[in-house]
């Protein structure tokens, strides 16, 4: 059994987070609290990045599981300085290019239900440290963990534990993440003594990694108390694809660091052409990928009786979108896409949708996906449908930024309390239909757990 140590810095009541919403659930939260959570943030995704993976894939816009799920909304993403104006948004073409939130923020809103600032990590826009799921379900007792195709210690997953005004203390957000929560599972890249492509360097870089830290994962002295007996909880640190493998079945260590070894993502940046099709250029063999690094959590998690926690990021799907790689986009969104189906599988086998909360979302659009010859016309704005190609063939497609957007994205839930979403979803787009904000995840998960 875990807790969550109070703190007076987290004196925020959950009142405060849920705002109007709390009572919407007043005497249905006991039935409708999940056992599970499972978050997966395909970060930069929007709704064409879904779509030009499953023409590649399937040779077709839809064949994601995921693409049928009963609760099925448009989400907003801005940060706390920004709005999203429906209207405006389908009346000028360049209005989503500017008021985008970074993935800091995004983290943020999702996890603790607040909007903050561009590079805010679990603080709200005075830099006051705010409560999370994560918290939340530790003081329920549940297992945690997070895991990514980049750095561990990234923005997505350190939003989702850590707290700190600056995305890029990554020397913080480690410590914090290895020596102060109650994490069972941290995956992820971010390796001090490997490159890109996955191979061994003699000097370490310790970007993603404070050298202490690290130093304490390898000698497994990382610790701390994570489940409030008063006694340490130590890591173990694992890092070969064989040691991925060997841990999606059987008996598992209590908490597990898993760091990949590569640098900074999984596949996206090792070399070769960066503008090559899908899978091109050969993929590196070394390392495990997002399905086996999630069945590896999944099996960590499992043994608690009270349930997990987990959030799963793509995140390089954002790296390949802000330099407009289609092509390894696609192996990205493909790579995040059969994790989900790997987790659905899980789910139907080893647990059930009437115990476990699915939700399948991104934290905001990157690269400004459309189909060609979109943009600015003398009639007005136009966005063109991304064009098939059929199967295992690149579809026809257009990027028009090398950043984040403030368009909305999609958002997919099923399972047990999925439904909820439905009373979030008050607002209204003209081209979208009904969307939700990104804080109505968090807020809706405490809602259930209450």
């Amino acid at each position: 059994m875990k807790y969550w140590k109070n703190k007076a810095v987290f004196g925020l009541s959950l009142l405060l987070i849920l705002g109007i919403r709390t009572g919407t659930f007043a005497g249905e939260k006991a039935k409708n609290s999940p056992t599970n959570i499972i978050i997966m943030i395909s970060d930069g995704c929007g709704y064409d990045h879904i779509t030009a993976a499953a023409m590649f894939k399937f040779g077709k816009p839809k064949g994601w599981a995921y693409q049928d799920f009963p609760v099925q909304y448009a989400m907003s993403t801005y940060s706390a300085s920004s709005s999203y104006d429906p209207e405006k948004a389908w009346a000028d073409f360049d209005y989503v290019k500017t008021g985008e939130t970074d993935s800091a923020a995004s983290a943020t809103a999702l996890a603790t239900g607040i909007k903050t600032y561009n590079g805010a990590i679990g603080v709200d826009p005075n830099k006051k440290p705010l409560k999370n799921v994560v918290e939340r379900c530790e003081e329920l007792g549940k297992a945690t963990g997070v895991i990514s195709s980049v750095p561990w210690p990234h923005a997505t997953p350190a939003g989702f534990v850590a707290h700190n005004e600056k995305r890029g203390n990554y020397d913080q957000i480690s410590r914090e993440m290895i020596f102060e929560s109650g994490l069972e599972v941290a995956m992820g890249a971010g390796h001090p003594y490997y490159d890109n492509n996955g191979k061994q360097k003699d000097e370490a870089s310790y970007k993603y990694i404070e050298q202490d830290t690290w130093d304490a994962l390898v000698k497994g002295t990382a610790s701390c108390d994570a489940d409030g007996d008063g006694k340490a909880d130590p890591w173990t640190l694992i890092q070969t694809k064989e040691q991925f493998l060997k841990l999606i079945t059987g008996s598992t260590p209590k908490r597990v660091c898993g760091t990949v070894c590569v640098r900074e993502t999984l596949q996206q940046k090792r070399d070769g052409d960066e503008k090559a099709g899908p899978y091109q250029e050969p993929l590196i063999k070394t390392v495990p990928n997002l399905r086996e690094m999630a069945k590896a959590a999944i099996n960590v998690l499992d043994d608690d009786p009270d349930g997990f926690f987990l959030m799963i990021e793509g995140g390089a799907v954002d790296w390949a979108s802000h330099k407009n790689q289609t092509g390894r986009l696609i192996e990205e969104e493909i790579e995040f896409s059969n994790t989900v189906e790997a987790i659905i599988e899980w789910i139907e086998k080893n647990s059930s949708w009437s115990d476990t909360l699915l939700i399948v979302t991104a934290d905001h659009e990157t690269g400004y996906l459309t189909g060609p010859e979109s943009g600015k016309k003398d009639n007005g704005p136009v966005w063109n449908p991304i064009k098939n190609c059929g199967k295992y063939e690149v579809p026809l497609l257009e990027w028009n930024s090398t950043s984040h957007t403030n368009s909305l994205i999609p958002f997919f839930a099923k399972g047990k309390g999925s439904e909820f979403f439905r009373k979030a979803a008050t607002n209204t787009d003209p081209v979208r239909g009904k969307y939700i904000d990104n804080t109505d995840i968090a807020k809706t998960i405490f809602a259930l757990l209450e």
